[in-house]
């Protein structure tokens, strides 16, 4: 193989190149080229190439994983799911739950093209006039995906939804102490302020758990559109408010923290606050966000155990890509901002 820009044990290029041609979607003479694409600070994504089409690949990081992260058969279940609901994802085109040459496990997905935002530069380049409206589309296709009828796309059995918050808190406060590097004793703080103030939980529904533009192919002509969300190695069926927690950390909770992962739209005039894109939902789905600040502070507190983990591997040089250097700077403010929401 040729021109293959990734570390040589990320994966086995003959037997993907193989799996394409077993199930059809590469000619017998068709070579393949591959190299990793921007993002995937998480699991590992790359794009593969023939002389005609591409698809994407993912597989779990290098190293040590954290216990229920990096689930490839997760994210091929549900977007093989959700493939005729209306709802953007990629088609599978082959999976393997067994594939000791790349980290376990893999699969192979449709490349959609389009444009992924993801830096403050990315924001920037959207025209002012069509700001808000893919503001719109984004929280609008969140809602889409909570409004879901869970037994009509087979999804009813993803998750356990009873008593999904008290289990989110303890999970990610173990998966904590299983992957960090340093004390960290106000993370400990917010993890114990969480435990002792979890609300009634919304009506549960199939989540993201990580729904940013980063993790989404979008298309600004003819008019603003999601094109495809991606990246649902979180997905789970649960409480849907969790997902617009994130979104409030994505789009204006981390604001100003020197930040390498993804740019914050409301850094820049034309797009709507958080409390516009959380009315827009709390009218579309019916839920109540009345106990919002606490999944604002969860956001803070999953965001910073990720990047702490994130952190640790890079430390041990575990990692692929660049801007890795300054991600356990972030777990502090992140922290603190939690706290600050529980308390406000």
């Amino acid at each position: 193989m040729s021109d293959t820009i990734l570390p040589t044990s990320a994966f086995d290029v003959a037997e993907v190149r193989a799996r394409l041609q077993q199930v059809g979607e590469l000619g017998a003479d068709e070579d393949v080229t591959v190299r990793l694409l921007a993002g995937g600070r998480s699991n590992l994504t790359f794009e593969v190439s023939s002389p005609n089409r591409s698809w994407v690949l993912r597989r779990p990081p290098a190293g040590e994983l954290l216990e229920t992260a990096h689930d490839m058969g997760r994210e091929v279940a549900v977007q093989s799911a959700l493939a005729n609901s209306g709802i953007p994802v990629p088609r599978i085109v082959y999976s393997s739950s067994d594939a000791p040459h790349a980290g376990g496990s893999y699969y192979l997905m449709d490349k959609v093209d389009g444009t992924v935002l993801r830096t403050d530069a990315d924001f920037e380049s959207v025209p002012f006039s069509q700001r808000e409206a893919l503001s719109h589309q984004y929280i609008d296709s969140l809602a889409a995906l909570h409004t879901q009828d869970v037994e009509a796309v087979g999804l009813a059995s993803f998750g356990r939804p009873e008593g999904f918050l008290e289990r989110q808190v303890r999970r990610w406060t173990k998966q904590l102490s299983s992957s960090q590097s340093r004390e960290l004793p106000e993370l400990d703080r917010l993890s114990a302020a969480l435990a002792g103030s979890v609300p009634a939980a919304a009506k549960p529904s199939v989540i993201h758990g990580d729904f940013r533009f980063d993790n989404m192919i979008v298309q600004l002509e003819p008019h603003p559109s999601i094109a495809a969300i991606l990246d649902w190695e979180m997905s789970t069926l649960g409480d849907p408010l969790t997902d617009l927690g994130l979104v409030h950390l994505f789009w204006e909770g981390w604001k100003g923290i020197d930040n390498p992962i993804a740019g914050t739209p409301t850094s820049h005039a034309g797009y709507p606050p958080f409390s516009a894109l959380a009315q827009r939902y709390s009218s579309t789905t019916g839920t109540d966000l009345s106990n919002q600040v606490w999944y604002n502070a969860f956001a803070f507190f999953k965001m910073a155990v990720i990047l702490e983990g994130i952190h640790t591997r890079f430390l041990n040089g575990e990692t692929v890509g660049d801007g890795f250097d300054n991600i356990g700077a972030m777990v502090a403010p992140l922290t603190e901002r939690g706290l600050a929401a529980l308390t406000a």
